[in-house]
């Protein structure tokens, strides 16, 4: 080598050429000839440590604390729409305000130090031992969980986005170092403590501290403080008000932390005994709620828009969503002027009676759309949505699911022996107390007593074809072509028709009758299949979402056969019977109407549900104490009589016949 560098160079050679791998080495035998020495590895190592010193060196210097807050800093409402593109709401699920260190009290504080990094006030930002624990787990099981500081998070909350990968977590140690020489560790706190998720759409130890307790941050206990430094860890798994798992896991960690808290020293031993109890929160966000009817469309338009965009709740919490619903302004507001009208009526009759009266409705149109629900008198007071409830059964309103069943099924007389084609016109038996019969012979329940059939007052209308007993409303030949068809059949023409799996009763003969349990938004689902000539189409209630103006990819529902087009018509003309000869004055000059009431054994609800100009209605009535249990009560005379019926003059309403 030539040069000013050549002295040098010479000077390095001798040791260069020790360190350089001659393979196989010389004065070695065996195994250990291909073994690099003592001065090789630690002159790798010394490299290699080095290299990675220049890296971080250059990498810290290099890296910018950004001045751009990203989306999670800066939060939008949820916009929701009436399907005729005028506003219907604007809710406030991003819900944050920014409060002073000052103003959080100490124990709220050290709650969230004790549950997220205690060491936060000694630590440099990073936690090396955290970011080694999380590259392991990014390397070996694919993801970033863990080791992150205050600091870091705080990082991630406001600058970076919520991606798991190897390059976010390395540019949130370079940002979080340097982010903790520029601002004090008070800054950074009350940062972190005015931008992170608790669920409920709050963002923000204030407005959390509101959405579960109903009180500003200010008046929290350490016992409180803890409940919500839980949330941290994720909203999802620890609100303890979304179901006993939940709950379970709230307690644990509120637990956990309080003891965090005596072993740090910032929580006495003595104020420590004091907390035994867990501090069960609000059931829901009083921020959220305005008592209206709009309050259950979102919330259901809000579930279902997660569901089908395929998006998180803390991605839903960001906002800036613009959510088109499927909600007809006029419909909506037909059904619910029409059940506050009967709510105020029952409670003049009958105020005792009426206080426990429910109203569920709903309208789906033959193509899925949700058009109207209504699903209680005010959200504030029942989250409860007695539109969407699986409580109480659906009695007689389910008998056109076995008369489907049998239409497009046919009948088995003997057991294994080819099914017998069943028309409108085929004959059973209606009188009332027939026992209900199998191949074998009579159908005897647990207790060896003959199941038979009834009918509504105990008429008796002899030998009578299905067509005519769906119109005149006819039960015992129900039961027994349920038994024909086979009750497994009929549970999957009714889940077919749109039903859910999960609201169909027990596989015995009151099955026909109506012992399962289905939504008044199912069941008007169920007689849209037929309106839409047998073709099923999940019911939806959120027809296109924007972020920003821009579109938002749904899973959208396609229809499905259920039944065949004749069986549908059969059926459809069936419940236009069943309608004129129960309202003729109603039906005279109308057509594409049917409907039927729906009665239940033990008068535990009452329903009408029928289609009017390709649209299905469900309306049921019935009682339940909700502080008490979910167990049906009789409607001692809530639902008027036959002749008067609440549901049908809800539903004659909310389809525009009334």
């Amino acid at each position: 080598m030539v040069g000013p560098l050549a002295p040098y160079a010479r000077r390095v050679a001798p040791y260069a050429r020790r360190l350089k791998p001659v393979y196989p080495r010389r004065g070695r035998v065996g195994w250990r000839r291909w073994i690099p020495s003592w001065r090789q590895w630690v002159g790798a190592f010394l490299t290699s440590f080095g290299l990675l010193g220049t890296f971080l060196v250059t990498a810290y210097a290099m890296t910018d604390i950004p001045s751009n807050l990203n989306s999670y800093a800066t939060q939008q409402d949820n916009v929701y729409f009436w399907s005729d593109g005028t506003p219907m709401a604007r809710t406030g699920w991003v819900q944050r305000q920014a409060m002073p260190l000052r103003d959080i009290p100490p124990d709220v504080r050290w709650a969230v130090l004790a549950a997220e990094n205690e060491s936060f006030y000694s630590d440099p930002g990073i936690s090396a031992k955290g970011i080694t624990r999380a590259l392991f787990r990014t390397l070996g099981e694919g993801d970033t969980e863990g080791g992150s500081t205050i600091t870091q998070q705080y990082v991630k909350n406001v600058y970076l986005t919520q991606n798991q990968t190897v390059s976010r977590k390395f540019t949130e140690a370079m940002i979080s170092l340097k982010l903790d020489n520029a601002m004090s560790k008070d800054q950074i706190l009350e940062g972190y403590l005015n931008t992170s998720w608790f669920g409920r759409g709050t963002y923000g130890i204030q407005r959390a501290a509101q959405a579960y307790y109903g009180k500003d941050v200010g008046k929290l206990n350490a016992s409180q403080a803890a409940m919500l430094a839980s949330l941290l860890k994720g909203a999802g798994l620890y609100d303890p008000t979304l179901g006993k798992a939940n709950h379970a896991r709230a307690v644990e960690r509120w637990s956990w932390i309080l003891d965090r808290m005596v072993k740090i020293g910032k929580l006495s031993p003595q104020e420590r005994a004091k907390y035994t109890e867990f501090p069960e929160p609000l059931k829901s966000n009083p921020l959220y709620d305005t008592g209206e009817q709009s309050d259950y469309l979102m919330e259901l338009a809000s579930q279902y828009a997660k569901k089908a965009a395929h998006l998180t709740d803390k991605q839903f919490d960001l906002g800036g969503y613009q959510i088109y619903t499927t909600f007809d302004r006029k419909r909506e507001k037909a059904l619910t002027d029409a059940v506050t009208k009967a709510r105020e009526q029952a409670r003049r009759n009958d105020a005792k009676v009426a206080a426990n009266a429910h109203y569920g409705g709903s309208s789906v149109a033959a193509d899925g759309r949700v058009l109207a629900v209504y699903g209680g008198p005010d959200h504030r007071k029942q989250g409860y949505n007695d539109s969407n409830a699986t409580t109480v059964p659906a009695g007689t309103a389910f008998t056109p699911f076995v008369y489907a069943a049998g239409l497009e099924h046919g009948v088995h007389t003997s057991r294994g022996g080819p099914a017998t084609p069943v028309t409108p016109e085929s004959v059973y038996d209606g009188d009332d107390g027939v026992p209900v019969t199998t191949p074998e012979g009579p159908y005897w329940d647990r207790s060896g007593k003959k199941v038979a059939a009834h009918n509504d007052g105990g008429t008796s209308y002899g030998r009578i074809t299905l067509r005519e007993a769906m119109a005149r409303s006819v039960n015992t030949p129900f039961m027994q072509l349920g038994m024909d068809a086979g009750l497994t059949t009929v549970r999957r023409t009714a889940e077919a028709s749109g039903l859910l799996s999960s609201s169909i009763g027990p596989q015995v003969p009151a099955l026909s009758l109506g012992n399962s349990t289905p939504s008044a938004i199912r069941m008007a689902s169920g007689y849209a299949t037929f309106a839409a000539g047998g073709t099923h189409t999940e019911p939806y209630s959120v027809r296109r979402i924007t972020r920003n103006g821009a579109p938002v990819a749904l899973t959208v529902p396609h229809a499905r056969r259920a039944v065949g087009a004749q069986v549908a018509e059969e059926v459809t003309e069936a419940l236009a019977d069943s309608f004129r000869t129960a309202h003729p004055g109603a039906a005279a000059g109308r057509t594409g109407v049917s409907g039927r009431a729906g009665t239940t054994e033990k008068d535990t609800a009452a329903w009408y549900v029928g289609t009017a100009d390709s649209v299905s209605t469900a309306i049921v009535v019935y009682r339940i104490d909700l502080a008490r249990s979910l167990e049906p009560l009789p409607l001692d005379g809530l639902a008027g009589t036959s002749a008067d019926s609440v549901p049908y003059t809800l539903w004659s309403a909310a389809t525009g016949l009334g």
